[in-house]
C-alpha cells in the first residue's frame, strides 16, 4: 500500500530538512505552504518526492482539506513539523499499512516544553488521528483547534509521538495570540458577544483547572507557565473578539 504525507507549513525552514528526512516510508510528500518568507519552499522542493503548494491561509480546516485532495494515495499521514517521527513509530505505520484493521490510528503525543517532558496539565492523555484513509476522513470546519472527523473504527498506535512545540517564550505566546484570534473569529461567525464572565471567570477557570485540577503543578514552573500562557490566551481571545464587534457597532 502506498502512502502520502502532508503538512501545511509556514516558515518552517530550520524545521524542514529533519522533518522530510523522517518520511522516507512515504510514497509521496504533499506540503501546502501559505507563502514563507524564509526558505521552506527552497528546502522542500529539492526533494524528489515533495511536491509543494502555496495557498493562502484561511484557516487549519481549510489547508489541511486542501492538502488532503492533493493526495494520489488513499492512506495518508500527516504530522505537524514540531512532532518527531521516531523510526519506531514509522515502522509501526508500515506494519498497519500492510493489513489495515482500521480507518484511522491515533498516536499518544509526549509535550515537551523550554525542554522539559510536560507529563499533567491536561496533556497526559493527549492522543490525535496520524495515519488514517482519506476517503473516510475530513478535517471539520473549525478555524482552529480543528479535528478529523472519522466515519468509521479507530485505533491507538503502541508508539508515542514526541511533541516540541516549543522554540522560544516569545514564539510560543505569538502562537498562542494567532490562535487566540481565530477562536475569537469562530465566536464572532456564531453571535456570541463577550462580557465580564468571559474577561474575569474564564481566563481564572482556565488557570486553576490546568494548574490545579488538572495538576499542572506537579509540572513545576513550565507547568505554571504553560497555565499563565493559556489563561492569558482565554483572555485575548474575548479581547479580540469584543474589538470584532467593536468595529461594527
Amino acid at each position: 500500500m502506498k502512502i502520502t504525507a502532508i503538512a501545511i507549513t509556514l516558515n518552517e525552514a530550520h524545521n524542514i530538512e529533519g522533518y522530510l528526512k523522517s518520511l522516507w516510508f512515504a510514497d509521496e510528500i504533499v506540503i501546502v505552504d501559505s507563502f514563507s518568507s524564509d526558505e521552506t519552499v527552497a528546502l522542500a522542493s529539492k526533494h524528489e518526492k515533495v511536491t509543494v503548494y502555496q495557498r493562502k491561509f484561511d484557516d487549519f480546516s481549510a489547508q489541511k482539506n486542501f492538502a488532503l485532495s492533493k493526495a494520489k494515495n488513499d492512506w495518508v499521514t500527516f504530522f505537524d513539523l514540531d512532532e518527531e517521527i521516531t523510526p519506531s513509530l514509522a515502522n509501526e505505520i508500515i506494519e498497519k499499512a500492510k493489513n489495515p484493521k482500521a480507518i484511522a490510528y491515533l498516536v499518544k503525543r509526549d509535550f515537551y516544553f523550554m525542554g522539559k517532558r510536560i507529563k499533567y496539565s491536561g496533556l497526559q492523555n493527549d492522543y490525535i488521528v496520524r495515519f488514517f484513509n482519506k476517503n473516510h476522513c475530513q478535517y471539520n470546519a473549525n478555524l482552529v483547534h480543528e479535528t478529523l472527523e472519522v466515519g468509521g473504527k479507530s485505533e491507538n498506535l503502541k508508539n508515542t509521538l514526541p511533541h516540541y512545540t516549543y522554540k522560544s517564550f516569545d514564539d510560543y505566546t505569538a502562537k498562542a495570540h494567532r490562535y487566540s484570534a481565530l477562536q475569537a473569529e469562530m465566536l464572532y461567525k456564531k453571535g456570541k458577544r463577550p462580557n465580564y464572565y468571559h474577561f474575569l471567570f474564564r481566563p481564572f477557570y482556565r488557570f486553576c483547572n490546568q494548574f490545579i485540577f488538572r495538576l499542572g503543578i506537579l509540572d513545576g514552573k513550565e507547568g505554571f507557565i504553560l497555565a499563565y500562557v493559556s489563561a492569558f490566551s482565554v483572555f485575548k481571545r474575548y479581547v479580540n473578539l469584543w474589538l470584532l464587534y467593536r468595529k461594527i457597532d
